[in-house]
């Protein structure tokens, strides 16, 4: 039990482990402990180590399981969030400096009905301060510091959902939760080689989840392979009496049949393998032709043409200033960490209503574009991102000048509210990960985390470990 490699075992193993009695929850849940406390601070992971308490959660997870009461798949899995997410009695700092004493007196749903299902909560996880809803530049945004990816420690774990990122990867804990408005939880999945899945907008109860922008914010899990993502969705997706936005629609995690009775139709947008980095072009070509015994692809497919990314950022802008107007009023705002995001919040003040009202508008026939390709493929497929992890030392706009996302696909997805799912697929430049993504129409998380799990199942890339950890 004391082997490394334990700690990069999949949740689905431990809790298979767990229930066999071949471990214990507290000596995982210390194992883990230890490991946040050293390797979670050299990579900027861990905002708040909640020891006390999930070694109480370990012992109970233990004594339930010699009794044989087993609440499911998850029971005495140990597990993080993202500091966005409301703890009883712990700070939930947002990432962000003036909120660095700020503590509730309730759980969020996720984490009340992670913890029902027998997880043990380890940590609260670093984040881009407030989400990066003040406009980021770069990497050294939180008051944690920059998130570093453990495949290379001079480079990025992309945010805002940094923090459970970097431990996923590095094996301090089974699993986390991130969130989404734009990317947040695909970025840092991808730039640290780990599963990640942005459920249907709604799937997912928000309630005690800082706000940034209401009508995009998304809450997933980031863990070791698909099957960890169906475990846990199935855990924490339905509806939520405090929560309006939650649908009465839960998940059920089964997995998936050795062979298919239909092939899929996958399309591939033209453009998005385009001015991408050499590596990420090669492996998703790779991972292609993995999908292509169960899926006829098409290539070179028309995108909707819509200011995605323009009307994605008049959003975040528009909400993220009302969320956060006492911080901008009462000046507190300075003491954020990343200089542009003491002034980004102020140009977001100004943001016309006209310009707000029409993003908004335009959601309805962005919808209908989307869905009507939906009718024609089960699946779109693309690169996570043009390339990997961007260096600690630059601003965004100067890591990869020559690259070029392609289709805005990630923009698209949060603005139309569809799921995606992201899974490693081999290694780029400087020993960093590659990934790709796989979106599909409301409500098709089953079908999605299928096809990652047939994927994982026949390429290991989910199981690599980063070398220095």
């Amino acid at each position: 039990m004391s082997s490394e490699p334990l700690y990069f075992k999949s949740a689905a193993e431990l809790g298979r482990m767990l229930r066999s009695r071949k471990l214990t929850s507290l000596a995982l849940t210390q194992g883990y402990i230890d490991r946040l406390r050293s390797q979670g601070r050299e990579l900027n992971a861990v905002v708040t180590l909640m020891e006390d308490t999930a070694l109480e959660e370990a012992q109970r997870a233990d004594a339930d399981l010699r009794s044989g009461r087993s609440r499911g798949p998850l029971h005495g899995v140990p597990f993080g969030v993202k500091d966005l997410l409301a703890t009883r009695g712990v700070p939930t700092t947002w990432g962000a400096e003036p909120y660095r004493n700020q503590v509730f007196d309730h759980d969020a749903t996720v984490v009340r009905r992670l913890r029902d299902a027998g997880a043990v909560l380890l940590a609260k996880l670093a984040m881009v301060e407030l989400a990066g809803g003040m406009g980021y530049d770069e990497a050294d945004a939180a008051f944690t510091g920059p998130g570093i990816t453990p495949w290379n420690r001079a480079y990025w774990s992309g945010g805002s959902s940094s923090g459970p990122g970097s431990a996923v990867a590095a094996g301090l804990v089974g699993f986390a939760i991130g969130s989404e408005t734009s990317g947040s939880i695909l970025t840092p999945s991808a730039y640290c080689g780990v599963t990640g899945l942005r459920p249907t907008y709604g799937l997912v109860s928000r309630h005690g989840a800082m706000a940034l922008s209401w009508t995009l914010d998304k809450l997933g899990p980031m863990c070791r392979s698909a099957e960890d993502c169906g475990l846990v969705l199935a855990a924490i997706a339905g509806s939520d009496p405090e929560d309006a936005t939650a649908v009465d629609r839960g998940f059920r995690w089964r997995r998936p049949a050795a062979t298919r009775s239909r092939r899929l139709r996958v399309m591939v947008p033209k453009g998005c393998i385009e001015k991408v980095q050499t590596a990420v072009r090669d492996n998703f070509e790779s991972s292609l032709r993995v999908l292509a015994p169960f899926a006829d692809i098409e290539r070179e497919v028309e995108w909707p043409d819509f200011p995605w990314g323009p009307c994605v950022g008049t959003i975040v802008d528009a909400e993220g200033a009302a969320a956060f107007l006492p911080l901008l009023e009462s000046g507190e705002v300075a003491k954020l960490r990343c200089p542009a995001d003491r002034i980004g919040g102020y140009n977001a003040l100004l943001t016309p209503a006209v310009d707000y009202v029409q993003a908004l508008r335009l959601r309805a026939p962005m919808k209908r574009a989307v869905n009507a390709l939906f009718q024609r493929f089960d699946l779109v497929a693309a690169p996570t991102r043009a390339n990997v992890a961007s260096p600690l030392d630059k601003k965004f706009r100067n890591a990869y000048p020559d690259v070029n996302p392609g289709p805005a696909l990630i923009a698209a997805g949060n603005l139309c509210g569809l799921p995606a799912v992201c899974l490693p697929n081999g290694f780029g430049e400087n020993g960093l990960p590659t990934s790709m993504s796989f979106m599909g129409a409301a409500f098709s998380e089953a079908l999605l985390l299928e096809v990652a799990y047939r994927l994982q199942q026949e390429t290991q890339w989910h199981e690599q470990a980063p070398p220095a950890v």
